[in-house]
């Protein structure tokens, strides 16, 4: 049995279709995303293979079958080869069709991601202009306290209160690299057609040399397309993510760097068809529940001696970019997903109506 259903792949919502088997005869791009597996490797094979281990997804399946009425799960936990999710479910039997259902899962509190999404990025673009504003504010004043201790040092010519002038400068000096950092973005993106494997193998090497224990592997999606963006930001961005997982892990762990395509998603307030999903993935402590929604948030860092700058510029060189950074994190993995829209795809009439869902049994 072969089923058509063309209307669900112009869905938002994360939809599978099952014949009486429970074998999966259609999955949508939505879930595809979801679920982190691609349709070709997902079709015509059992749910249990696919999602395993949750008997509450098995008896909310069978419930619906039994009373022959649509179900719905809240708060249903789900294992991928990524990491846990927790999902809200509606399970609907199809009436011409025994045994048959439609499965289709909401990411519990997905209906506030993209609020949150463009909050962050209000959020982002003001605290940049406060920082910016505060960098060149400081500038001449520590320009003038350095100027000052070299002077006092050269007129003390080596006595031993020179130490002390010594720490005013390398302290100047490490302020104005913070200030530099924090002014970074304000440069013009230079954009061209980017190879994202390029970018990731020079963050791979730049990481190598920087942490000798670290093991860096590699899972990329080849024929992904090109981006337009400006290569040495987009590097900038994946590296501050990337570096910040190493230190975490106090250089020695596992990185994985993926890539993979993201389908029918909304990047800064506009809905694409396409984009490239780069993920760095590490196997390290995790970051403290309390810390996760403030972890772009500048000056705020969970290691010691950190000026919690990194990831607040990647999430604004990203955005540069029309993408946005997405975040999970448990002790044992953390991955941040950098989006970035594959240009071309926009959707540009966002204002239809959906069209009724009909799905088609054909021999």
């Amino acid at each position: 049995m072969k089923y058509a259903a063309p209307g669900l792949d112009i869905l938002a919502t994360a939809v599978l279709l099952l014949d009486d088997e429970r074998v999966i005869r259609h999955m949508n791009p939505a879930a595809e995303n979801l679920l982190g597996i691609s349709a070709s490797l997902a079709l015509n094979r059992p749910l249990g293979e696919i999602i395993r281990h949750c008997p509450d997804l098995d008896r909310a399946v069978g419930d619906a079958l039994l009373r022959n009425m649509s179900f719905t799960e809240h708060h249903l936990v789900i294992e991928t080869p990524e990491h846990a999710l927790t999902l809200n479910m509606t399970v609907t039997p199809l009436d011409y069709e025994a045994g048959a259902v439609v499965l289709e899962f909401h990411p519990a509190g997905s209906s506030m991601r993209i609020a949150r999404d463009e909050q962050a990025m209000a959020q982002a673009q003001a605290v940049q202009l406060l920082l910016r504003q505060l960098a060149h504010e400081i500038r001449n004043p520590l320009g003038g306290i350095r100027g000052a201790a070299q002077l006092l040092e050269a007129e003390l010519n080596g006595a031993e209160l020179s130490e002390y002038t010594q720490v005013i400068i390398q302290e100047t000096n490490r302020m104005q690299g913070l200030l530099d950092r924090w002014l970074t973005p304000a440069k013009r993106p230079e954009i061209h057609a980017v190879n994202v494997h390029e970018i990731l193998e020079r963050v791979r090497s730049l990481l190598l040399a920087e942490y000798p224990g670290l093991s860096v592997h590699r899972d990329y999606d080849i024929s992904l397309p090109e981006v337009r963006g400006d290569t040495e930001q987009l590097i900038q961005a994946v590296l501050n993510i990337a570096r910040n997982a190493a230190q975490a892990m106090e250089g020695r762990g596992d990185i994985t760097l993926r890539t993979s395509v993201a389908r029918q998603v909304t990047l800064a307030m506009k809905r694409w068809k396409l984009a490239v999903r780069l993920d760095v993935i590490d196997n390290g402590p995790g970051i403290p529940e309390e810390m996760q929604d403030k972890v772009f948030f500048p000056l705020v860092s969970g290691r010691e001696g950190g000026s919690g700058v990194g990831l607040t510029l990647a999430q604004s060189l990203v955005q540069r970019h029309e993408g946005v950074i997405h975040m999970v994190s448990e002790p044992g993995f953390t991955c941040f997903s950098i989006y970035l829209p594959i240009q071309g795809s926009e959707v540009r009439d966002q204002g239809f109506a959906a069209a009724p869902l009909s799905l088609s049994a054909e021999t």
